[in-house]
């Protein structure tokens, strides 16, 4: 095993042990190198770390070159938050077209083949899947990262994704514990509420963390949100009666428990990065997740001496401290060798033939089924109503059915159209960017791409303008299809990653 730096003491190695920091750059800076011979034991990596598959396996190896049993942790869901694929789309739709499907053996093969590819990168931890009960449908941080608002649904595909995952080497996080499905706020701009009785919790919420556990998920995420039936005063990253009393006690789990960001507002802007570090350990947290915004040895050092202090302080007692670092290593041991990057058994089309089965296709009234609709012969003209970015996803990925259709139909347009972010409620904006789409078509049949249009009323109102004065648009729908189908052709995709967009744009050309 690795040996640390001589002269760092037991509690400040531990406090360093907890810590999963993120940075900048496609190399490990020098700080990082020197922090793992400290006693750091696990990295996150982001978009911005990531330029190829080869760079990445080559950051990796950097990485173990100085530690060889770090834990390189990921954000890779598949679908609409993608990491390893961020500037192309992921090759792998996501949950909500997993459930949608509803074939566990579908989501466990599709788990594995994503699982192959990060540990042949060299990823061992993987903050997935999201095992949230999307049962608010205007929930704008969970949506189709969701496996859906049935709770048996999401229980049984949360299952089966850990498992695919955990077979190819790559631990699972399984997250947001207790359950993120039911708030309307984004836990990355302020604190989230969820406001039911325990009961309701019991039975909807904590069923798919229960199926998590039985799975043998490795680690799980808490989440920064406030739930008054289980604590009515901290949220749950910070909750002793959640992360300990419940998680831990009532639910018998005894895997790692990782925070979400604690640079999220939801904790920074309340408590403050470091406060919150050691609070959220004396919970019974055993690893801080920090970096997707901060990302410097400053971040790291500060939270370092924050645990340290509060130990000599009595405030975190030093054996909760070691216990955590005992998890983190553990996890880091179990990592390092379960991995096995196999070759590809799957082939590269598993995630496109997920896509494919999840599409639902509806046809106007009239104008016959989806086997007997008469797809585009000419390239159309791609009206993509685009809403403010989700923060997990990112405003860099790319996302609907243009790219696609240009391969399949050669001379295709697209022009893209969005309200300003308090104009979002205004269906005069939604009419103004209707009749800019409509001018900038022309004669071209219109393809109109929506995301979410149940929760966007100007992009309702754009799709209001489109279809009064062009019936045969045919409407792609590439968020949760809460909204009822409407154009001459309705595509819900159930997710926005680019086999999404190739499956939907499949069915336009007739393919």
């Amino acid at each position: 095993m690795t040996t640390l730096a001589s002269g760092t003491d037991t509690l400040t190695r531990d406090a360093l042990t907890v810590l999963q920091p993120g940075f900048t750059g496609t190399t490990a800076p020098d700080w990082l190198l020197r922090r793992l011979g400290e006693g750091l034991a696990s990295v996150g990596l982001f978009g911005r770390n990531i330029a190829s598959p080869g760079q990445l396996a080559a950051l990796t190896a950097q990485l173990r070159a100085e530690r060889d049993d770090v834990l390189v942790a990921i954000d890779e869901e598949g679908g609409d938050v993608t990491r390893l694929e961020v500037r192309t789309g992921s090759s792998f739709p996501g949950n909500h077209a997993l459930g949608a499907v509803d074939d566990v053996e579908l989501t466990r093969e599709v788990a594995h083949e994503l699982g192959r590819r990060l540990a042949a990168c060299g990823v061992n931890l993987n903050w997935a899947p999201s095992a949230d009960v999307n049962s608010n449908p205007r929930n704008p941080v969970i949506g189709v990262r969701s496996f859906g608002a049935d709770t048996e649904l999401a229980a049984r595909h949360t299952a089966a994704y850990v498992t695919g995952l955990q077979s190819a080497g790559v631990a699972a996080c399984t997250k947001h514990f207790p359950g993120h499905g039911d708030t309307a706020v984004d836990s990355h701009h302020a604190l989230p509420r969820i406001d039911v009785p325990a009961d309701v919790l019991a039975d909807r919420e904590l069923t798919p963390f229960r199926a998590a556990i039985a799975a043998g998920s490795r680690a799980v995420m808490s989440a920064h949100i406030l739930v008054p039936a289980l604590d009515p005063d901290r949220p749950a990253t910070l909750s002793r009666r959640i992360l300990t009393g419940l998680l831990r006690g009532e639910l018998g789990y005894d895997g790692l428990i990782v925070t979400d960001g604690m640079e999220m507002r939801a904790i920074a802007g309340t408590y403050g990065i470091e406060r919150g570090s050691v609070l959220a350990v004396a919970a019974g947290a055993d690893a801080i997740c920090v970096g997707g915004g901060l990302a410097d040895d400053a971040t790291v050092r500060r939270l370092r001496d924050a645990l340290v202090a509060a130990v000599r302080a009595g405030e975190l007692p030093e054996e909760r401290l070691a216990e955590a670092a005992h998890r983190v290593r553990a996890l880091a041991r179990w990592a390092s060798t379960a991995g096995r990057a196999s070759e590809d058994t799957h082939g590269s089309e598993i995630g496109l033939h997920a896509a494919r089965r999840a599409l639902t296709v509806t046809v106007a009234p009239g104008l016959g089924t989806p086997e007997t609709f008469k797809p585009l012969t000419e390239p159309p003209y791609v009206a993509a109503l685009t809403p403010v970015a989700n923060i997990a996803v990112g405003d860099e990925t790319p996302w609907g059915v243009a790219a696609e259709l240009v391969h399949l139909l050669p001379g295709t347009v697209t022009g893209s159209f969005s309200a300003a972010e308090d104009k979002e409620s205004d269906a005069g904006a939604g009419e103004s960017a209707g009749r800019a789409a409509l001018q900038a078509a022309g004669a071209r049949r219109i393809v109109a791409v929506v995301r979410d249009e149940h929760r966007h009323p100007w992009m309702a109102s754009a799709l209001d303008t489109l279809l009064a004065a062009r019936p045969d648009t045919i409407v792609v729908e590439m968020g949760v299809p809460q909204a009822a189908p409407r154009g001459a052709l309705h595509i819900a995709t159930h997710g926005a990653a680019r086999v999404c967009g190739r499956a939907a744009a499949e069915v336009i050309a007739g393919l």
